[in-house]
């Protein structure tokens, strides 16, 4: 008993759950964001590219046999949410291809998009100079005056739909440098490949072997 110390060792096996537990969060926390990031850009297009497209202003217009009703759709009020979710779209797929300070321009890129898109929807909701256009070009009288003027609440649809692009980049650009990023393996970096090996000559004995040449549109008789 004399060689026994008495110093307590620490388990290893608390070591290896503290540098576990110092890992874990981050990780979990990058996926987490990663997650929301996609999934709120995804959203946030897609709303913005449907609610752009329903009716946003609505009205009756003054002929002489009467009063004729008019509607105009997002698109005919202002093309630039749509426009911005496309390129919104975009930049949430380019977020994964690059790396660095390239990443960072594109993340700013989508939440401008968001916010753009956001804002041009906010003042189209109450714009009604579409409808007037519209009027113009149905009754064939460019003063042609528009009654009964009503705004749905799809342009403030398409607002939270950007609002929601607006948070995709800002989450990229948070916690984008944590992303993962496309594989490497088509990247060309002036790394030389590894060539293949030489195939073996085909074995005049074995039959199948020359049809395998030939049907490789190699000579089997070609001495290597």
């Amino acid at each position: 008993m004399e060689g026994v110390s008495a110093v307590p060792v620490p388990p290893p096996r608390a070591r290896t759950a503290d540098s576990a537990s110092g890992a874990a969060p981050d990780s979990a926390g990058s996926r987490r964001s990663l997650a929301a990031g996609l999934l709120l850009g995804a959203v946030g297009a897609t709303v913005v590219l449907l609610a752009s497209g329903q009716t946003w202003a609505e009205g009756d217009a003054a002929t002489g046999g009467g009063a004729l009703p008019l509607a105009v759709d997002g698109r005919d009020v202002t093309g630039v949410p749509a426009a911005l979710a496309v390129v919104s779209l975009a930049a949430l797929v380019a977020v994964f291809a690059v790396r660095g300070a390239a990443r960072r321009i594109v993340a700013a890129l989508l939440a401008l998009s968001g916010l753009g898109a956001a804002l041009s929807a906010w003042a189209g909701g109450s714009d009604s100079t579409a409808l007037d256009e519209e009027a113009a070009r149905a009754t064939g009288d460019a003063a042609a005056t528009i009654h009964a003027i009503g705004h749905t609440t799809w342009p403030y649809v398409t607002a939270v739909g950007g609002l929601l692009i607006l948070l995709a980049g800002l989450l990229a650009l948070r916690y984008g440098t944590r992303w993962p990023a496309m594989s490497g393996k088509y990247e060309r970096d002036g790394t030389p490949r590894p060539g293949k090996a030489p195939r073996a000559a085909p074995d005049p004995d074995r039959p199948e072997d020359l049809w395998k040449a030939l049907d490789r549109g190699e000579d089997p008789t070609r001495e290597v």
